[in-house]
């Protein structure tokens, strides 16, 4: 019998979040000791999901009948993410403009999977979020990153962004906080990105996932725009509702012209094709949005701590620099390999998993254009591990130079 191929499509997939786990395990077997500063997971560290999500979620498992739910999403939730989105944003949506996902990586993949015929081109962040990447590619698209300026804490290039819109365009996408970078966009970004897709009749898909994770200035959601400009806005409880595992998340659109009638029919069918989404959870990520929010106060001051101390501790490292976070659970150092016995940084941040056992996400792993020279590095561990980690890579570089 002849080997059974698979779709170039799916081969073609690199995660680059989860591919450094390959020689973090080789290296785990060999006794390292690890450190996994790799995955944006608050519970793998001291953040703990409160206690009346867990028991919401047990007392749900008993009392629904544990049958199929609504494609859309239960509307119980939908009401809460309505009530949520006007306290936090100020902005009126209805039910109908909601629809609940297993995380935000399942509403990447249904948009995508809406949006694009072969060759059509997303704008995405560079660095940004791989996932966008990965499923603009599976679909047969095309990536077209723009440039965030490192120089003025990673502020996006607006210039660049119109210069690489096409015909081919057709769409535009920011993640506000940003992941990566650890970036917050100030008002007049917000508004920039919202002139350029008026003026180039483009929609606008704004990932808000990180919106309540901000630990040095303000948020400013693109929901918030006056503009008739369509959006789609994205969010989920992986980070802020501390519940990664349960794959719970949402988007919603604002379109009062309803330019976006055929997307939202698209995405409709294949919510309607997977089925529902997982209804116990559901009620859980409810409680999660009418419960007490005084945790977040709590992990917002932990991650600035931590911020801060990655900060000041990774500019001491020789070969490394790097910009302050504001916001999410990341930063993304700069290391310049001029000189050094590594080519790429997927070569530094393999070696030094392989040597000490610290493990990062290669910046070219977020975008192979401006994400070069460059490492992902999490923030949510507590700062005796930042430190034992870093001293680590300090080691591991003074040894090669």
């Amino acid at each position: 019998m002849k080997t059974i191929r698979a779709s170039r499509r799916s081969l073609g997939m690199n995660y680059a979040i989860r591919e450094v786990i390959v020689p973090a395990a080789e290296a785990e077997k060999a006794g390292k000791k690890l450190y996994k500063l790799n995955i944006g997971d608050p519970n793998k560290w001291d953040f703990e999901t409160p206690e009346y999500f867990k028991q919401t979620l047990r007392e749900a498992v008993d009392r629904v009948d544990n049958g199929y739910g609504d494609s859309q999403g239960e509307m119980d939730l939908r009401q809460a993410i309505v009530q949520r989105e006007k306290e936090k944003n100020g902005i009126s949506i209805t039910t109908d403009d909601v629809y609940v996902t297993a995380g935000v990586s399942e509403c990447i993949e249904v948009m995508m999977g809406t949006f694009l015929e072969p060759g059509d081109e997303v704008l995405v962040p560079g660095p940004g979020y791989p996932s966008y990447m990965q499923y603009i590619h599976f679909f047969e698209g095309r990536t077209v990153p723009y440039r965030q300026i490192e120089e003025e804490d990673w502020k996006p290039d607006m210039d660049m962004i119109r210069k690489r819109i096409t015909n081919r365009t057709k769409a535009m996408v920011l993640i506000n906080p940003n992941n990566p970078t650890g970036a917050v966009y100030d008002p007049k970004d917000i508004r920039e990105f919202g002139d350029i897709a008026a003026e180039y009749d483009i929609p606008l898909i704004s990932d808000e996932i990180y919106d309540k994770i901000v630990f040095d200035g303000e948020f400013h959601s693109a929901s918030r725009l006056k503009s008739d400009v369509p959006r789609i806005i994205l969010n989920g409880f992986s980070k802020v509702n501390l519940m990664p595992g349960w794959r719970m998340g949402y988007c919603y659109f604002m379109d009062e012209k309803g330019l976006m009638d055929e997307i939202r029919t698209g995405m409709m069918k294949q919510f309607r094709a997977r089925i529902c989404p997982n209804v116990p959870c559901q009620a859980a990520a409810q409680a999660s949005l009418q419960g007490p929010q005084d945790y977040i106060v709590d992990m917002n001051r932990k991650l600035r701590e931590r911020a801060e101390f990655c900060y000041k501790r990774l500019n001491e490292i020789p070969l490394i620099t790097t910009r302050k976070p504001k916001g999410a659970l990341y930063m993304f150092p700069h290391v310049d390999l001029k000189g050094t016995p590594w080519k790429t940084d997927k070569d530094f941040v393999f070696d030094l998993i392989r040597e000490e056992g610290v493990v990062f996400v290669h910046g070219s792993g977020f975008c192979e254009e401006f994400g070069q020279d460059h490492f992902r590095s999490i923030l949510l561990a507590p700062q005796p591990v930042l430190e034992e980690a870093f001293d680590k890579v300090e080691k591991f570089i003074n040894r090669h130079i």
